[in-house]
């Protein structure tokens, strides 16, 4: 496997404290868009696996309450054995976020998982000389569509308060 280097950026501590006490449906849904933002990377490297998809879906179809919990941890598994399974480290990281982001469901804790993947996923797929611009800029994006979901949440009406 090309293992690359990753240091996470300031940024990555700030959305650290976002994630407190946030609503578990809103945090799986935040990091299931982390997870699909790199998924190409796992994608391009191994099109026929449709592992790491399929947990993001399980994640989604868990907010919706249309899976069981124990089906998108399940998902989960999948997807954290297709990482496992990766030679290449953009693409394993890309299949631990979605990973994480379906584990999510079950424990909120996972959300921050899925987004460090993601942003990692980010990091191996540039050029070394780029990984530190493109860590920092997926984790200014990671916030920035956290507030969004933020602001969404609060301010919907309760019947309509997450886009899924």
């Amino acid at each position: 496997m090309d293992i690359g280097r990753f240091t996470d950026s300031k940024t990555g501590k700030e959305i650290a404290k976002l994630l407190k006490d946030k609503d578990r449906r809103l945090l799986v849904l935040w990091a299931a868009e982390c997870a699909e933002r790199v998924l190409p990377c796992f994608e391009k490297q191994y099109p026929g696996d449709g592992r790491p998809r399929q947990a993001i879906e399980a994640g989604r179809a868990w907010v919706r309450g249309v899976v069981p919990m124990g089906e998108a941890r399940k998902a989960a598994f999948a997807a954290h054995t297709a990482a496992r399974d990766a030679g290449h480290a953009a693409a394993g990281a890309a299949a631990r976020a979605a990973g994480h982001a379906a584990a999510a469901a079950h424990v909120a804790g996972h959300a921050a998982h899925a987004a460090t993947y993601a942003a990692k996923s980010a990091a191996f797929a540039a050029e070394p000389a780029e990984a530190a611009k493109r860590t920092e800029a997926e984790r200014r994006w990671q916030r920035q569509r956290l507030m969004e979901l933020k602001i969404v949440s609060e301010s919907a009406p309760k019947t309509n308060r997450l886009k899924i």
